[in-house]
């Protein structure tokens, strides 16, 4: 192993490339960017994508020929069952990561796409697979399984995967740090809160359940995405209202959440429009935050002993009204909020529960590039050694 310490972080979408240039030593961002509209004429694929995040790095001197680079991390959606852990990417996990495209069908195309071509641009770097699943894979089959002919969900691979796992994984241990605890000495509920949402009940550092499902649809209310909903409801719609299962698809997908009840899936803008009195507004926010409790009080149960709440990503972090509005009248199950403190905005990680709260009520910026970072520059010097 050279004292290579830094890993470039890809998130690769179907018209989007994210980047992030991590240095390990401190946890710095040496570079970052977004390229969009790939398939227009002026950037026509990804290739011409990562060329021009290349490129970009280039001009400053951090290029993808530096020696200083480790490796590649990319985020890659969907793992299925098979990938528990970040994964040293081959022609073979290529493959096994294409097979996983049924269950991941606007994503894993896009990962495995970035991937493809950083490769041909940088052949002998090693490059890392972190997959959003990968953290939730410690569920027990009890929370995991669904309760349909076992037969049938074995063939088609039907059970809870969950996503956004980078996410509560680095959320679990921040929270733990907060406290001044290990993370296996802390029981706690995360709250991914964004235009995607998503809980998990983390016992001492293990995912034991979590909201989001076969694919990220079920659970929380979002902004565009119904959450939990009877799945006969897809039924009367195709037999009763003639929706195709594309329509129906794109129904629950980009039409419902908060945009389908008030017509806005920005928070802020709802927040807005409550103030001033808007009816839509009002029902809409109180839906997303009824499931939210629903949610907070299952997972209670679920963990028996519950040590911190932590909200987090762009809803979680900066809604003091959601937080409020979530954790309000569960005194009795030891949530007390600070209304002074959970006022308070700030990019670090904070307690906004009153200090004789049972539970500790934490905000904790995510930061899923570190964690992907971290992840891939662990994996691949522990497999240099």
């Amino acid at each position: 192993m050279t004292d290579a310490s830094r890993v470039l972080v890809l998130n690769s979408g179907s018209s989007s490339v994210k980047y992030q240039l991590v240095e390990m030593a401190d946890g710095s961002r040496l570079g970052s960017g977004l390229v969009e509209r790939i398939g227009e004429p002026d950037c026509p694929d990804h290739t011409t994508a990562l060329t021009r995040i290349a490129d970009q790095l280039a001009d400053r001197g951090l290029g993808l020929d530096s020696p200083e680079l480790a490796a590649v991390g990319h985020r890659v959606v969907h793992g299925g069952s098979r990938f528990t852990a970040p994964t040293l990417i081959t022609d073979e996990v290529l493959d096994a990561v294409r097979e996983l495209i049924p269950l991941a069908p606007l994503h894993n195309p896009a990962n495995i796409t970035g991937i493809e071509v950083t490769r041909k641009l940088r052949p002998d770097l090693p490059q890392v697979a972190v997959f959003d699943t990968a953290f939730h894979t410690t569920m027990p089959e009890s929370a995991a399984r669904y309760a349909i002919d076992t037969e049938t969900a074995d063939r088609y691979a039907v059970r809870r995967y969950g996503f956004h796992g980078t996410s509560h994984q680095y959320v679990s241990r921040g929270v733990a740090r907060l406290l001044g605890k290990s993370p296996e000495a802390v029981n706690v509920i995360v709250l991914h809160l964004g235009n995607g949402a998503s809980a998990s009940a983390v016992a001492g550092g293990v995912c034991v359940d979590t909201s989001m499902g076969l694919t990220p649809l079920e659970g929380l209310v979002m902004g565009t995405r119904s959450g939990d909903l009877d799945p006969a409801v897809l039924l009367h719609l195709h037999r009763v209202a003639g929706f195709s299962m594309d329509e129906i698809d794109s129904l629950l997908n980009r039409r419902s959440g908060m945009l389908g009840l008030c017509g806005d899936n920005d928070m802020r803008e709802v927040s807005r429009r409550m103030a001033q009195g808007d009816r839509s507004a009002r029902l809409a926010f109180d839906i997303y935050v009824h499931r939210l409790r629903k949610y907070i009080g299952a997972y209670y149960a679920v963990l028996g002993r519950v040590d911190a709440i932590a909200f987090t990503a762009g809803v979680g972090e900066n809604a003091a009204d959601v937080r409020e509005a979530a954790v309000s009248g569960l005194e009795s199950l030891g949530l007390v909020l600070d209304p002074a403190l959970n006022s308070v905005r700030s990019p670090e990680p904070r307690v906004v529960s009153r200090e004789d709260s049972r539970v500790v009520i934490a905000v904790v910026p995510t930061d899923e590039e570190l964690e992907i970072a971290q992840q891939t520059f662990s994996l691949v010097s522990s497999a240099a050694q």
